[in-house]
């Protein structure tokens, strides 16, 4: 399904605006993820929701989209749809626009047959795009997904199309010139599909759908849909595209990944991983409160070993709300003052001016877990760029009480605690990727400053008593 969000994204600033090349940046500050990832997201939901209960489907479909709809309000709908979406009493409009297919991808998915692609693509579409235009433009869609994803070839994806759905007998360069804005289905998905049909790879089929014109970000999401499908995505583009979802986006996204996964492609280009595998890399994980770890210790070397279940983990979407992450850590800092923000090396984060890509910092890893062992307690001093304080009473992950919970002389000490550390240990600190930094408190009144790497099994090493 994120192919069609990836479509979307990079279309999204060529909406009426046509850029008739295939030469540009597939993101920049001005793409964002408009109606089509939106519904497409409201599909995938409502797919998940039925749980393969067909019955249910349309039904779930209808809540998924107007809940979706009203808190995305601003993602680009058309009139009738809009109207739709906040209506008490939703009823299908006869629309034959592409707002029906743009959509639809997650049907192909999950689909386990091509008799249930065309029912679960009919059960989505007919509650507002009854149209048999927009039937068939949402079903043509949908089947060619299933059969991409099935194995079958460009060649026989095309030739299906073409016996049962749309006569596409043009190429894009014969009417990229003279194509202009067409919100039908009938006038876009032939193009869309055409546009897939003449790619040599994901990437490919972005630049060729966009290059036409017109409705840009709807053709690729389309054509991102049928193309994810076919080639998979290679892994980089899929980090790029989820920088633009919210948590509530990425939740949807993550788990339909989950549940029904597609290709993506390593860094050789090789399809070794899937897209979830991608999408899990990219979400923090939350050892929850409560949850029991296995410590043990060498006193003569100093090191600590401190083991989880992987199973208990959970993911935590929270850094994907960067506007909430940004004014609790613009709050943070202001209230923890300039000795803080030197002792964690943010010295380069003003609080006036922090960076809008503050991803994969959680310390929930480590914060609110309870340690069967010698600690008495435990508070996380840094994850990169983001300061979190705590001990392991606090629920709150971004603790803003740190001055209340450690008296004052606690508070210099743990600064210079931590600025030692820190100049003691600059090489630790480069190596390790993600690396989070605990204050500990041992039950004999030492305090040891360590540095954590992000793992499921790690070392913590008594650096500093």
């Amino acid at each position: 399904m994120i192919g069609a969000i990836i479509g979307d994204i990079s279309g999204s600033r060529y909406e009426r605006v046509s850029h008739k090349s295939k030469a540009f940046e597939l993101f920049d500050k001005k793409c964002r993820p408009t109606d089509d990832s939106v519904m497409s997201l409201a599909v995938a939901r409502a797919i998940m929701d039925s749980d393969d209960n067909i019955d249910k489907l349309s039904s779930n479909a209808i809540k998924a989209m107007q809940e979706l709809g009203q808190i995305y309000d601003n993602a680009g709908y058309g009139g009738k749809f809009i109207r739709w979406i906040f209506s008490d009493d939703p009823q299908p409009y006869c629309s034959f626009g592409n707002g029906s297919a743009m959509r639809v991808g997650p049907c192909g998915y999950a689909a386990k047959s091509l008799e249930e692609v065309k029912k679960l693509s009919a059960e989505v579409t007919k509650v507002s795009h009854d149209h048999p235009e927009g039937m068939k433009g949402a079903e043509a869609v949908a089947v060619a997904v299933f059969m991409a994803k099935s194995g079958s070839s460009i060649e026989e994806i095309k030739d299906h199309i073409i016996k049962n759905y749309y006569e596409i007998d043009f190429t894009i360069d014969q009417i990229r010139d003279d194509y202009e804005f067409d919100v039908s289905c009938q006038g876009s998905v032939p193009v869309a599909l055409e546009a897939f049909f003449e790619s040599i790879d994901f990437e490919d089929a972005i630049r060729i759908a966009i290059s036409v014109g017109g409705d840009s970000d709807t053709i690729a999401a389309m054509a991102g849909s049928v193309a994810e499908a076919y080639y998979g995505i290679p892994e980089g583009l899929i980090e790029s595209a989820i920088d633009y979802l919210d948590a509530r986006q990425m939740e949807i996204l993550y788990y339909f990944e989950k549940k029904y996964p597609s290709k993506a492609l390593d860094e050789d280009g090789e399809a070794t991983l899937t897209i979830f595998d991608v999408l899990d890399e990219c979400v923090d994980k939350v050892i929850p409160a409560g949850t029991t770890v296995n410590v043990s210790d060498d006193t003569d070397t100093g090191v600590v070993r401190v083991e989880a279940d992987p199973e208990a983990l959970v993911p935590d979407f929270s850094s994907f709300d960067k506007q909430g992450v940004i004014a609790g850590a613009k709050g943070f800092i202001a209230k923890t003052g300039k000795g803080i923000a030197a002792a964690t090396n943010s010295k380069k984060i003003k609080a006036d001016k922090l960076p809008d890509y503050p991803k994969q910092t959680n310390a929930k890893h480590i914060l609110n877990t309870v340690i069967e062992g010698k600690f008495s307690g435990l508070a996380v001093i840094q994850s990169k760029d983001k300061v979190y304080i705590g001990d392991n009473e606090i629920s709150d992950t971004r603790c803003e009480t740190y001055e209340e919970n450690f008296d004052s002389e606690a508070v210099e000490s743990t600064k210079q605690l931590f600025e030692e550390f820190r100049n003691n240990s600059k090489n630790i600190f480069n190596m390790i990727k993600k690396e989070y930094y605990l204050l500990i408190k041992w039950r004999n009144g030492e305090t040891s400053v360590v540095c954590v790497d992000y793992n499921i099994k790690f070392e913590i090493t008594k650096i500093l008593s």
